[in-house]
């Protein structure tokens, strides 16, 4: 089981630095969680509502969803009605003792808010200033509503799916959300650096939609990159409808010879010898152009053999080669075992939880679980006396109640 540690340590590369989180649901809360991981001292901010992934079933308690006690852990939670002038006085005080300011509100909204750039560096002048967005400030599609759905249909992902199957489709995981919360967390370190070497505070925009077009072009791009174009975007082995995972004699595999050596063992493996000196294949170049064939060798030759037998033949040969797994399946998987990427850990009012381990490791602090993810507004109190603040009226109501919540 993970303990929480509460005891002084380095603990991590963003150790000492505060970030103010005005976002919720998925994008921002995981950029966040990157930059809480690493030690920074995330500071929440949640209106009486909380944020609405609090709401997702199941959970064992209002307002604790499962998805919300991975995403938010090491953070603490502020509540604040920012319609009230004293909670935004509250927020005032607390952004004078920040370093970074990160809000996911529309250009117009945050400005409308109070807390655009020019405010917030008013409040303090060092500060890196992050609006993460759906479409750029500079675009006719700044307000345009942003979700992940939105994005995916805009950016051309769903088009790219539409390639193989004759339909857009989206794919199976809020993609778009989970980039751009990567992109998000680099761009805040990297403006951290920045201001190390003395370049101050500067403002961050970071868009889901621009940031997903870059992100598809990357492989994509193909002829579409030369003025005039060489061809469409489209990288041929990714959107061939015979890449998939191989129907093996008990189960479902992924079968992924790519070097020369590889597919010649493959060859041998399954006696086509007749496919050495076939020049479709002879080399990179060429096997890309006719790929459907040899995914065609290989989706007739794995049902000869179990999932077990593939795994170690290509292990052995030293081609790409993986079984199959669901995510129900990976905490038993050797492997995910032997690193510890998975703990248990108990949470004070929500019983015990699997907790899963930032997958980066630095050689100067291990991964440590600080804090539990927070009841709504379980730290307004704790934090908001450090900048002086204590008018009780401030606080949850029902803060003393969460603490003495017993453990499930």
């Amino acid at each position: 089981m993970i303990q929480e540690n509460h005891q002084p340590a380095f603990r991590g590369p963003l150790s000492g630095i505060r970030v103010i989180d005005l976002t919720n649901v998925i994008m921002g809360p995981f950029a966040t969680h990157i930059m809480a991981d690493m030690g920074a001292d995330v500071i929440k901010i949640e209106s009486p509502e909380g944020d609405s992934l609090r709401a997702y079933q199941p959970s064992r308690n209002a307002g604790m969803s499962g998805v919300f006690l991975h995403l938010n852990r090491n953070k603490r939670s502020v509540m604040l009605d920012l319609n009230k002038d004293e909670d935004r006085d509250a927020l005032d005080r607390l952004i004078a003792t920040a370093d970074v300011f990160l809000h996911a509100l529309r250009p117009g909204s945050i400005e409308r808010l109070g807390y655009g750039a020019k405010r917030v560096r008013s409040l303090k002048p060092d500060i890196i200033f992050c609006g993460a967005y759906g479409f750029s400030a500079d675009g006719p599609y700044a307000d345009k509503a942003a979700y992940d759905d939105i994005i995916q249909a805009g950016s051309g992902i769903a088009a790219m799916a539409g390639r193989i199957t004759g339909t857009p489709a989206f794919t199976p995981t809020v993609m778009c959300d989970k980039l751009a919360g990567q992109a998000i967390a680099y761009a805040v370190m990297g403006a951290l650096f920045a201001r190390e070497r003395g370049a101050g505070g500067q403002d961050i925009e970071v868009p889901m939609f621009e940031t997903s077009i870059e992100f598809m072009l990357l492989e994509h791009f193909g002829g579409f990159a030369f003025e005039p174009k060489l061809g469409n975007p489209g990288f041929a082995r990714i959107l061939s409808p015979r890449r998939k995972p191989f129907r093996t004699a008990d189960g479902h595999c992924c079968i992924l010879p790519y070097s020369d050596r590889n597919w010649h063992r493959f060859y041998d493996f399954v006696g086509r010898d007749d496919l050495k000196t076939d020049p479709r294949f002879a080399k990179l170049s060429e096997r890309v152009q006719h790929i459907d064939v040899l995914y065609e060798v290989i989706e007739d030759e794995a049902p000869k053999r179990t999932t077990a037998e593939w795994v170690a033949f290509c292990d052995e040969a030293n081609i790409p080669c993986m079984p199959v797994l669901a995510l129900e399946d990976l905490p038993d998987d050797p492997h995910i075992q032997a690193v510890g990427l998975f703990g248990t850990a108990e949470h004070p009012t929500e019983g015990g939880y699997k907790l899963v381990r930032s997958p980066v490791s630095f050689s100067g602090s291990a991964f440590e679980l600080r804090h539990h993810a927070p009841r709504l507004g379980q730290h307004t109190e704790e934090v908001l006396r450090s900048v002086g603040i204590t008018r009780g009226d401030l606080f949850a109501p029902d803060q003393e109640e969460e603490k003495q919540c017993p453990a499930i």
